[in-house]
């Protein structure tokens, strides 16, 4: 319970997922329309009809420590598939979003998804677009799987689909203004916690 201006308030988890997002968990009736579309339905334990339910039941400690909510695609195949209009996408960013805030970190990503995103936006953010190459590289040395792979890049590099040089785009600057502007917006605390082992 929290207590606010002398009144008593219960937070819960879809409390609040629904002060961040504005969305109402509750109105779920669990058809599994979205979990039945999910492309990563096969690589998950927890669905998204079941994270739902499970925000519903306060069950926020379950959903961290779960990698589900962090191998969902945000391809929003669940929000367009939900005769609720419950927007379950949403929700699971806005629960990537909590774990993100959390002060322990208990939610935090699996390294090697870390791994990838830092690389990912790293890239973006030197050459304006992705460098798979070297996306790739970074990717390997901050998760550790340097080997594995490895051998498809011979025929990769053969066919041309990884280039060994950047790409170079005329609004580089402007792409960097938008990195500068995010970060700027950040909680000061964020890049201490990511850092963390």
């Amino acid at each position: 319970m929290l207590e606010h201006e002398g009144h008593s308030h219960t937070h819960t988890l879809a409390v609040e997922v629904r002060r961040r997002t504005g969305l109402n968990a509750a109105r779920c009736y669990q058809c599994g329309k979205c979990s039945a579309g999910c492309p990563m339905a096969e690589e998950t334990t927890l669905r998204p009809h079941d994270i739902l339910r499970m925000v519903m039941q306060n069950r926020g400690g379950e959903v961290f420590a779960n990698n589900s909510i962090w191998l969902c695609l945000t391809c929003e195949t669940c929000t367009a598939r939900c005769p609720n209009e419950v927007d379950p996408a949403r929700i699971i960013d806005a629960l990537r979003e909590m774990a993100y805030d959390d002060p322990e970190n208990r939610g935090r990503p699996p390294r090697k998804i870390r791994a990838f995103n830092k690389a990912f936006l790293e890239w973006i953010r030197r050459s304006g677009r992705l460098f798979e190459f070297g996306m790739i590289a970074e990717y390997k040395l901050r998760s550790g799987a340097l080997f594995d792979d490895v051998d498809k890049a011979p025929a990769m590099l053969a066919r041309g689909t990884l280039k060994l040089l950047p790409p170079r785009i005329r609004g580089i600057d402007d792409v960097r203004r938008i990195f500068e502007a995010c970060e700027a917006r950040r909680p000061k605390d964020a890049g201490d916690r990511e850092a963390k082992p």
